[in-house]
Formats: structure tokens, sequence, C-alpha cells
């Protein structure tokens, strides 16, 4: 880290916008998830997003930084006196090789580290105790995502010097929250009010599409921003090939998700369509500086595919995910870590040809978040059950979350 070394003014627009970028996708998602639930909840649905801007953003300030990206304790932990509360980083001083400053670096990186727990909270909504939600991403941050991220992505984490490439955040951010909210959704129960199998009816599916759009926007910031940790400069050709591979996978993967639909229904309905464009996006999120633009046109299909029929499954299965946090996200996210190790190419250096040896190391990586993450949550999950309860009451869950925790309703429609 050469703080006398010359700051790059491109490059460092180019990170602060991507920075920018990723956080507008925590208020997309909370229009997301919102315009999915019934009306009495969507309120709570959306705070469950906005809160974790508060949350996870003092986190990642004082201790959440440090841990995922401080000096590595045997590749498993960051640990640096200097980056708790940043009190020991001066604005001048550059992150690693690159021409940026490293506190820039640190706002990037922290807005990855608030949207991944508020997607697991599409699993949980309508039924979830709000106090224990806001406990729970504090702990999960904390305990399972920071230590996660620096196994990934810190240049010691063993899962980075094994060659696992996840090159925005498929392994790190996907599968790590879409296998959390399934454990937790099971931890949870089904919701006392909906029936097995019975479809509950979004109370505005503006708000989904709204979301989707700002999601795919901010999404060009998440997968092309991250060219920050393999090139110089940042806004130089893997950010262009990233910026390029994520519209092809999510164009493809809208697409493929409306034919299904006509195939399966007889309809395409802008649920399908807005579901779909996510299911690319998270699909092409690891592969993204990695493979061709046709590859992640051929990904973005695959994803929808898959993530349809896993969305299906959920019914058959019993289990109620929600708004389909693993269906989309879980499930993507493997698909597209594996996919990675099979279309990737050599457009930066360390990256390796897709063969079934960049395979085998994608499945590691896939396996070890899927493992760590679940049982993590898993432990997370009962001691918050045991201690605070994680389950609303009944009569809360009937009269809705918005008016029993906020005592606020979302729409006053009915009256004049």
């Amino acid at each position: 880290m050469n703080e006398a070394a010359t700051i790059d003014s491109g490059s460092t627009a180019w990170m602060l916008a991507s920075s920018a970028m990723v956080l507008l996708m925590v208020p997309g998602l909370a229009l997301f998830y919102g315009g999915m639930v019934r009306r009495k909840n969507v309120l709570t649905t959306m705070m469950m997003s906005f809160v974790a801007m508060a949350i996870i953003g003092v986190q990642w300030v004082l201790i959440g930084y440090g841990l995922a990206f401080g000096q590595s304790l045997g590749g498993w932990l960051g640990w640096s006196s200097e980056l708790w509360g940043l009190a020991g980083l001066p604005h001048t001083r550059l992150y690693a090789d690159k021409a940026i400053p490293e506190l820039v670096f640190v706002m990037f990186q922290g807005k990855f580290a608030i949207i991944t727990p508020a997607l697991i909270s599409g699993a949980v909504a309508e039924r979830m105790k709000f106090r224990s939600y806001v406990i729970f991403i504090l702990l999960w941050a904390t305990f399972i995502y920071c230590p996660l991220a620096h196994w990934v992505w810190a240049s010691e984490g063993w899962l980075c010097k094994l060659g696992v490439l996840d090159f925005a955040g498929g392994t790190v951010v996907h599968i790590a929250a879409g296998i959390s909210a399934l454990v937790l959704a099971l931890l949870l129960g089904p919701r006392r009010d909906v029936q097995r199998g019975q479809p509950v009816l979004p109370n505005n599916l503006v708000l989904t599409l709204t979301g989707a759009g700002l999601l795919w926007f901010g999404w060009f910031g998440f997968n092309a921003g991250s060219a920050v940790a393999v090139e110089h400069p940042v806004a130089g050709g893997v950010a262009g090939l990233a910026f390029t591979t994520t519209q092809s996978a999510a164009a493809a993967a809208g697409l493929m998700w409306m034919l299904v639909e006509r195939w399966h229904h007889g309809k395409m309905t802008s649920l399908g369509l807005a579901s779909g464009i996510v299911a690319g996006l998270v699909a092409v999120t690891p592969a993204a500086g990695h493979i061709h633009p046709w590859a992640a046109l051929v990904l973005g299909a695959l994803a929808s595919l898959v993530c349809y029929w896993a969305v299906q499954l959920k019914s058959k299965l019993g289990y109620d995910d929600s708004l389909d946090a693993f269906g989309v996200h879980g499930v993507g996210g493997i698909l597209g870590a594996l996919l990675t190790g099979v279309f990737c190419f050599t457009p930066v250096a360390g990256a390796l040809s897709g063969d079934f040896t960049q395979l085998g190391k994608q499945a590691i990586g896939v396996l070890v978040a899927l493992v760590f993450a679940g049982l993590g949550t898993l432990v997370l999950g009962l001691l918050l059950k045991w201690t605070v309860g994680l389950r609303t009451t009944e009569a809360a869950e009937r009269e809705g979350l918005d008016l029993h925790v906020h005592g606020e309703r979302g729409y006053h429609f009915d009256q004049t």
C-alpha cells in the first residue's frame, strides 16, 4: 500500500460511481421484495432491506472491513488494529497496487456487505420478528459474511490462493445468502395464513418491476466495478467485459423465463420477466470478468431454466421461501459459480481456462460456502430462537407486520 503513488482520477471516479450504483441496489431490492408481499406487510418487508444500510453500514466501518480485508491470520480472517473504525487508515493511502484510495475500496466492498444479508429477508418476509432480524443480520455479517469474504477475495485468503474464481460475489454473496435464507425459512416454518401450494398475490407489481430495473442498473456497478480486484487501471478492458456479460446474461435470462412461462402456463407475466432478469444477474456475478459475451448468453438462459424449476419445486417440497430467495439467489449462484469453471478464459492474470480442473476448484468453493453459511445460520438462528425468539405472534401475523411493528400502513387508498 503506497501513500506516495499517484491517484488515478478516472479509476477513482469509476469506483465512486460503482459504489453508489451498488448502494442503489438496496432500495431496488426493497421495491422488488416489497411489491411481492401482501399489502399489510409491504413496509416491514422494505424496511428489512433499508435497515441493512444502517446496521451493516456501521458494522463495516467499525469492524467489518478489518475482518474481511485486514492482515490475514493464516488465510482465515483479517485482523488489523489500524482498521478498527478505520482510525488508522489515512485518506491518502492507495488500495494494494491499484491507483485508487483505499477508502474508496472500503466503501465499495461495504455496499456488498450491506446488500448480502438483505437478500435473506426475502425468505422470511411476513413472519419474522423485526428485532430478531436486525440482530441476525448483524451477527451474520460479522461471523459468516466477513470470514467468507476474506477466504475468497483477500489475496491471502485460503480459497483465493486455491484458485477459486468469484469475480463479484456468486459465492460470497448469492450462495451464502441463498442457503442462509433456506435454513432460516425452515427454522421459522411456513406462514400461518398461507395454505401449502396456495399462491400469494403480490400487492404491487409496479414496485417489483421498478425494483428489478434498479437492480439491473446497479448490477453494472456490482460487476464492472469489481474489476478493481483484477486489473489496473480499473476502468479498462475487464471492466468493459464484465459490463457486457452482465447485460448479456440478464437479457437472455429475462427472455428465457418469459418463453418458459408461455410454454408452461400459456402467459408471459411481468413477475416472471423480473424474476428471470434477477436470475441471470445472479448467475453471471461470479463469472462476469472471466467469460465471453456469448457464454454469458448461454449462462443467462440456463439460469432461467434452472431457477424457474427450482421455484416450482418449492410448493412440492413444502417449504415457505416467501420470495424465492433460495430458488433464485442460492440456485442461481451455485449454477453461475460452477459454470464459471466451464466457460472461463484468461482475461486476467491468474484465471485458468475452463476445464475440469477449474470446475473442481469452483465446486470446492460452492461446497464450502454452502456448508459454512448453512451451518452458521443454523447456529445463529437457533440461538435467537432460544433467546429473543424468531417468529412474530399469530395475532401480529394476521394483522400484518406494518401496523404491529411500525404503527404505519404502506397504503391509505381507502381513506379520504
